[in-house]
């Protein structure tokens, strides 16, 4: 019965949004920060290795806050990834949707973008362009206090196991099939510079030193300087 039942929500769906339905994975995060950077690195996976149709966007929203009411205004489906203090074991996958996604969000806030991102939530709620269905796929972080370092290994462990969680919830609650890619893209290709793809941005850490006289070379090749 329940299958049944996620088969005739897919289609009343289809019927409401016709040609086109709305559907965005979005990571948030501050990749400065090591596992604050998870749900940023999970997108860029899940972008590198599948390809969606024009009724699926994925996207790195960082630490935008406000700046990204206008994209999530009247989804259909907002699937979040984010590092999340659950009050879970370090490096634990958790899923929550509805209203225990705001909920969550606003429990223990650890980092200044998940203060931002729950307002862009109330005020999504508050003009009545909130989301039809919203989940938030996140990890219970090992550290967010190693500034210039890339995520912990127990939390980058975690990456392609979330990326399963946000497939599973696109083919078996929204009747959406990715393409797996035969051959990956250029790193960051679609979500974000390959100056700060997670392969470049965690092997070219400099020095203690450098990073301090000179400047983290990773951040100034994003910003041009």
């Amino acid at each position: 019965m329940q299958g049944s039942q996620e088969a005739a929500d897919v289609a009343a769906d289809a019927v409401l949004y016709g040609d086109e339905r709305k559907i965005l994975v979005l990571g948030i995060g501050n990749i400065l920060w090591a596992d604050e950077g998870f749900g940023v690195r999970a997108v860029e996976h899940l972008a590198a290795h599948y390809s969606f149709g024009p009724e699926v966007q994925i996207m790195d929203g960082g630490t935008q806050g406000l700046y990204l009411l206008p994209v999530l205004e009247d989804l259909e489906t907002l699937i979040i990834v984010d590092a999340i203090d659950f009050g879970l074991p370090p490096a634990t996958l958790h899923h929550v949707e509805g209203s225990a996604v705001p909920a969550t969000i606003g429990a223990r806030k650890m980092s200044l973008h998940q203060t931002g991102f729950q307002e862009v939530l109330a005020l999504l709620d508050l003009r009545g362009h909130a989301p039809r269905a919203i989940h938030l796929v996140g990890v219970q972080p090992v550290t967010m206090q190693d500034y210039g370092g890339g995520l912990t290994e127990a939390v980058a462990q975690q990456v392609s196991p979330a990326v399963q969680m946000v497939l599973d919830l696109l083919t078996q609650r929204y009747g959406v099939s990715p393409t797996p890619l035969q051959q990956a893209p250029a790193p960051g290709a679609g979500v974000m510079t390959q100056a700060v793809a997670r392969t470049a941005y965690e092997q070219g850490r400099p020095s203690e030193e450098l990073a301090c006289r000179y400047g983290d070379e990773r951040v100034l090749a994003r910003s041009g300087v």
